[in-house]
This record gives structure tokens, C-alpha cells and sequence, in this order.
């Protein structure tokens, strides 16, 4: 016969209050049901753990049982909390990888909504194109990534946003004067900080743009440092840029249909701990669609 964490649980009781009625009354028991629990473990153990009949004195071998018991019948009532936590999703962990941009700009509120529901789970985010993106996914190194992702077997993806791509330049550049008009023709002798984005773009005219581009950046705060310093313009889907960056200005383009798409996408539902399913239902929830 194996220990059963209950038999301890019971001889815990009975040796620390002294007494089998106030053990039996504590775990709401009959006096005889926890004098047939602590008989079943000292056969077990083929030796008393008390020295008189009225359980108030321990053996040397009680008092040694008691202190690993004690131990683990602590342990298994944490370990209970904690898998009792996850599937309420009030315990566990969540990886993210995401875009630079989305990080910036679209999970802020998002985390800060999903702490305040669930403040013991501990949340890792690591930023990462959408390539790196995807390999953390397909490596089991995150739960959710969000980024322009293609479909894979055995992930489910959701759409998130769409968004168009502009130009970003500082307020005072002469750029912004004409935003309501502006076209490729118009800023293809600007100086170009290209970035990981650009690759979205197919339009012809700005093939010949990023040909000439001599500065790559992929880190998002880099690049609008960069601009915001006169470095040059760049390109980036509108909601890359955010909000609170009054210096900055985003310009649609007139003659460009270009788009960027975020989708978020994790491993089958029936594979995931509940922290992950809530985060990618409140995920779902968000309403970021532009037209």
C-alpha cells in the first residue's frame, strides 16, 4: 500500500492538536474514521508514531514522520491551488512574440486589461519580426505571436488588424504641407531608411526607392529616432507609428493600395492552458479593423 497524502493529512491533525475527537472535529470526520487512518499508516509503517492512547505524545519515529509530513501535505495543497489556478487561468504563464509595432502600439492596454483580471500570471514578451516571429511559434517557444503570418498546420490564425502603409516624416517636413495629395512621384528623391516592412510593398514605384536606400533599420524606435533626427523618411503601415508621437506625422499615399495584415495565431485550442485561451479571446475581442 502506498502513503496516501490523506493518512497524513490525518496524522498532521491528530499530532498537532493532541486529541482524536479535535482532530476528527477539524477535518469533519467521526472519531473512529480518523482512529481507522492514523491504524492503516502505522501499519504501513509497521511501527507506533504515539506513545499513549490519547495521541498526545509522538514517538522519536512520530515526531521524524511529522516534520516530512507536515512538508507534504503543504506541497500538495499548493500544488492543488496552483493546478486549480490554471484552470481558471488565475496561475500560469504566457509567452508572446510579437511585432515591434504591435507591441508599441496595440498590446499595451491589452496586457494591462488582462492583468488586472488575472494578476498571478506571469506574462514573457519578446519583440521579433514576423519571421522570427513565426519560428518561436513553430519551435514551442511562444503561445501566441502576432504578425503578418502565414497559415501553418496545426495552428489556428485570426485576423487582427489591416492597415495602410504612408510615409513618416517629422511635422515641419515640406512633405506634410501637401499630405491630402501625396504620391510615390512625390518623395522618390527623399532620402529612404528602409525597415523590415518595406518587403510588404510591391508597387513598382517604390521598387526604384528602395533599390537607392542605403539605411536599413529594423528596430522600430531606431528607425523613428532616425527620422525624427532628419535621417531621412521612411515608410511604415499606419498604426505602426502609434499615438503620443506629436513630432512624427503619418502621410497616406494617393496612387498606393498597400497594406499591411496582423493576424494572431497560436496551436490548437484542445493544446492550450486556459491563460492562453483567455488571452487569445480578449485578443479576438479587440476591434482594430480600419478600413
Amino acid at each position: 500500500m502506498s502513503i496516501k497524502i490523506d493518512l497524513l493529512r490525518v496524522f498532521c491533525a491528530v499530532a498537532e492538536s493532541g486529541s482524536l475527537s479535535k482532530a476528527a472535529e477539524a477535518l469533519g470526520r467521526t472519531p473512529s474514521a480518523v482512529s481507522m487512518a492514523l491504524k492503516q499508516l502505522e501499519e504501513h509503517l509497521g511501527a507506533p508514531l504515539f506513545s499513549a492512547a490519547r495521541k498526545s505524545e509522538l514517538t522519536p519515529l512520530g515526531r521524524a514522520v511529522l516534520k516530512e509530513a507536515r512538508q507534504e501535505v503543504s506541497h500538495y495543497a499548493r500544488t492543488i491551488r496552483r493546478i486549480e489556478g490554471l484552470a481558471r487561468a488565475t496561475h500560469g504563464s504566457l509567452r508572446l512574440a510579437v511585432t515591434p509595432s504591435v507591441a508599441q502600439t496595440v498590446l499595451p492596454p491589452v496586457i494591462k486589461a488582462y492583468n488586472a483580471r488575472f494578476p498571478n500570471v506571469a506574462i514573457e514578451l519578446r519583440d521579433l519580426d514576423s519571421a522570427g516571429v513565426l519560428e518561436e511559434l513553430m519551435a514551442d517557444r511562444a503561445d501566441i505571436g502576432i504578425a503578418s503570418l502565414p497559415e501553418r498546420a496545426g495552428f489556428e490564425r485570426f485576423a487582427l488588424f489591416s492597415d495602410p502603409f504612408g510615409v513618416v516624416c517629422p511635422r515641419g517636413h515640406p512633405l506634410a504641407s501637401s499630405w491630402d495629395s501625396l504620391t510615390w512621384a512625390d518623395i522618390v528623391d527623399e532620402p529612404l531608411i528602409s525597415n523590415g516592412l518595406c518587403e510588404m510593398i510591391t508597387d513598382p514605384s517604390f521598387a526604384v526607392m528602395r533599390a537607392r536606400s542605403r539605411l536599413f533599420v529594423r528596430n522600430t524606435g531606431s528607425l523613428l529616432a532616425l527620422v525624427r533626427a532628419g535621417a531621412g523618411i521612411t515608410v511604415l503601415p499606419e498604426r505602426a507609428l502609434g499615438g503620443g508621437l506629436d513630432d512624427l506625422v503619418f502621410l497616406p499615399l494617393k496612387d498606393s493600395a498597400a497594406r499591411r495584415s496582423v493576424q494572431g495565431m497560436h496551436r490548437a485550442e484542445d493544446q492550450l492552458l486556459p491563460p492562453v485561451l483567455h488571452f487569445a479571446d480578449s485578443l479576438r475581442a479587440l476591434k482594430l479593423q480600419k478600413s
